[in-house]
């Protein structure tokens, strides 16, 4: 149950993002006629809105591909009907449930579109939840190593094995306790030629950036000016300085928040919904871990 609402809230999210096609023309226009019927620009703008934004962006890129699609939809559609097949198993069923997903979806999506969220809320939720916006500035210093160090590099040059890159990486360390200056040892030692030809620069990490796990527990806990502790990854070692650490300003993620917002609206308004509906089991035996599955 957990993961149908999650399915239905992330649906009536992109539903609500998902824009509609630009309009140029009058929704009355004549565009084309199908099987003798006039089809108007609103109509077939209204089909255009329910497809994915991928479909939307294919369809309005080849209009000619569009009108041939849609005509042979409404014609195969019309010779079902003609032929009562929405009334004949299994496609009437299927219809009902359809239209029951998409009657469902559509009270979902007004739900979320006329949910309110209010500038204070957000942010007293930015106040309350400002370690999730902490950002971090770094320098780095990289020693990487091969898994078959034998091997030459491109350039000639000697891979390090894991251990003589460890023995490495903490050496620098060590001169960095030792007073050391950083950026000096960056040109001097590091491996990674893009942060190398910028002093070390290793741009700015958030934490709801992806990172991997070793890195990010890692980096959000130094102060500024700190140097961490050598960070293994697959191919190397890194060495990080906290440049600056600081939160995200409000005005930058605030739009973040009115969408976290709005979701969280929504997903306690279906718990509330699923909780408020009567719902009496009537047959224990088809509750039973044993019982026949449905679709059997």
């Amino acid at each position: 149950m957990k993961s149908v609402f999650l399915f239905l809230l992330s649906f009536a999210g992109l539903c609500a993002q998902v824009p509609a096609p630009p309009a140029s023309l009058a929704p009355e226009t004549v565009i084309a006629t199908v099987d003798g019927r006039k089809l108007t620009f609103g109509e077939l703008q209204s089909y255009v809105t329910t497809l994915s934004p991928e479909a939307q962006k294919a369809a309005l890129t080849n209009k000619g591909e569009l009108l041939r699609e849609y005509a042979l939809m409404a014609h195969l559609s019309r010779m079902a009907e003609e032929g009562k097949l929405d009334q004949k198993a299994p496609y009437k069923e299927a219809i009902a449930s359809s239209r029951m997903q998409i009657l469902t979806n559509a009270q979902l999506n007004e739900q979320y579109l006329n949910s309110q969220v209010l500038p204070a809320e957000q942010r007293q939720f930015f106040d309350a939840n400002k370690d999730r916006y902490t950002q971090v500035k770094l320098k780095v210093i990289y020693i990487g190593f091969a898994a078959d160090p034998a091997a030459k590099a491109p350039d000639g040059v000697k891979y390090h094995s894991e251990a003589e890159a460890k023995a490495k990486i903490e050496d620098i360390q060590k001169r960095l306790r030792g007073g050391a200056d950083f950026v000096k040892l960056v040109k001097e030692l590091s491996e990674d030629e893009k942060s190398k030809n910028q002093d070390g620069d290793f741009g700015t990490l958030r934490k709801a950036d992806n990172l991997p796990p070793d890195i990010k527990n890692v980096v959000f806990t130094l102060k500024q000016g700190e140097v961490s502790s050598p960070v293994k990854q697959r191919n190397g070692f890194y060495l990080f300085r906290a440049e600056e650490v600081g939160v995200r300003p409000y005005a930058e993620v605030k739009d973040d928040i009115y969408t976290e917002l709005k979701q969280t609206h929504l997903k306690e308004w279906i718990d509330g919904m699923t909780k408020s509906i009567p719902l009496k089991i009537e047959n224990d035996a088809f509750m039973a871990p044993n019982a026949p599955a449905v679709n059997q």
